[in-house]
């Protein structure tokens, strides 16, 4: 009995499940060639609107980053080659911040590696001035240094630029005045070597912004030489007497003596007092000179002799949007 019992379930439960799949395939569509001719029409149709999508996303985004970049261009006269391992580098404030335009140096005969320099074009157009530093090259700081020459406000599309404004140097020198004296302090024979020193105690200088210092310098023959670097005409500068002086103490204002070894100053040598950048950038007087004088003459021990303005051959500027 209990043989033909299992054999009994056995076989209902294979009718079921035959009776199942028939219902299976009752419910499920048969595909036929038609169908797949639909299926395959519509998948092209949804590739190429696809396509066409990602083709007009590309050409905006194209047009969006051309009109993303505008033009700016710089002129300028009177400036010089910045030194070694260094460039000039422009900026643009908008909204308070500096903006970099771009780098690029000037050769001995004053000419700029590139004057024109593309730009964000909503930057530019919202800038509120311009101005020019000098940079370390390679520069690994993003941002401005302290030494900033020249600079202006935008009037319209264009910019002034010269050392007078805030941003820029930042003082007028159109009436600074100076003169120097002959004489050697440090000197056990004063009375008899006194063409072998220099000294400025009448000098009519403007404090300077971070990033500048005043410098002496007698010139001549063999070029240039120090006499030492100062942030006031009332005090010491930087050497006091200078490295070549004699034992004796020295002013507490800018010069230095020539005594060993000796050089007469009255036989070729010019007077300058220039502006510079600090840190330095070049072994030489930099491009700014506000004072001046070509031939140093023997006017006697302790003689004065008064310097040039030279505040008219500072270089300017242009920049135009």
């Amino acid at each position: 009995m209990k043989k033909v019992l299992l054999t009994t379930i056995v076989l209902l439960m294979a009718a079921f499940v035959i009776s199942a799949c028939s219902q299976a395939k009752t419910l499920a569509p048969a595909v036929t060639p038609e169908t797949m001719t639909k299926i395959d029409d519509a998948m092209s149709k949804d590739s190429d609107m696809a396509k066409d999508a990602n083709m007009s996303s590309d050409a905006n985004m194209k047009e969006d980053a051309m009109m993303e970049e505008a033009q700016l261009s710089l002129s300028f006269q009177g400036l010089g080659n910045p030194g070694e391992d260094w460039a000039y580098e422009g900026w643009i404030i908008v909204d308070g911040k500096p903006v970099s335009t771009g780098a690029f140096t000037v050769d001995e005969k004053g000419m700029a590696s590139a004057t024109d320099f593309q730009v964000d074009a909503h930057a530019l157009k919202n800038a509120t001035a311009f101005v020019l530093t000098i940079e370390p090259s390679p520069d690994p700081d993003p941002a401005p240094s302290a030494i900033h020459l020249i600079g202006g406000d935008f009037d319209g599309d264009s910019a002034t630029l010269t050392t007078a404004p805030p941003l820029a140097l930042g003082v007028d020198f159109s009436a600074v005045t100076g003169s120097y004296i002959l004489g050697t302090p440090s000197s056990k024979m004063a009375a008899e070597d006194y063409r072998q020193g220099i000294w400025w105690p009448a000098l009519s200088l403007p404090a300077l912004s971070n990033g500048w210092v005043y410098e002496g310098w007698v010139v001549g023959p063999d070029g240039p030489i120090s006499t030492g670097r100062f942030a006031s005409g009332d005090m010491a500068d930087s050497d006091g007497n200078g490295p070549a002086a004699g034992p004796n103490p020295g002013p507490s204002f800018p010069g230095q003596d020539f005594i060993d070894p000796a050089i007469d100053l009255t036989s070729g040598y010019a007077a300058v007092i220039s502006i510079e950048p600090e840190p330095d950038t070049a072994p030489g007087p930099f491009l700014l000179k506000p004072l001046v004088d070509k031939n140093i003459d023997d006017a006697g021990d302790h003689g004065s002799q008064d310097m040039t303005n030279q505040a008219a051959s500072f270089p300017t500027g242009a920049a135009t949007r």
